[in-house]
């Protein structure tokens, strides 16, 4: 038996296996790797504000808590998870904007109670 390599997880920063899609211990998804951006998946760090590749805009309003924070899975300041589910062409995406980013067809919107 071989064992495999652990990485940190981006969130609570336990070790977890690479292959990970959501965390064992915090839970959330998408846990290791870089970030890229969600347009040209050129890598990105937090805190940029722009994508260095394609001039993206890498911040948002948290349609949660109308806090600004920055582009990744979770809001900076509530915790609840920014990614939308395309209904026409299914790319899971951070709501950075009105449309989706692959097809550009109006994504859906969130009912109050913080769900879609």
């Amino acid at each position: 038996m071989t064992i495999g390599y652990k990485h940190a997880c981006n969130y609570c920063g336990k070790l977890i296996p690479l292959d990970s899609v959501a965390c064992p211990f915090c839970g959330k998804v998408n846990p290791v790797g870089p970030l890229r951006c969600p347009k040209c998946r050129n890598p990105v760090e937090r805190g940029w504000i722009k994508c260095n590749n394609c001039g993206l805009s890498l911040q948002m309003v948290c349609p949660f808590c109308k806090q600004k924070t920055g582009f990744g899975d979770y809001c900076e300041h509530c915790g609840e998870l920014l990614s939308v589910t395309c209904e026409k062409c299914k790319l899971v995406q951070p709501r950075l904007g009105e449309k989706c980013l692959n097809c550009g067809k109006s994504l859906p919107k969130i009912k109050k109670g913080g769900k879609k």
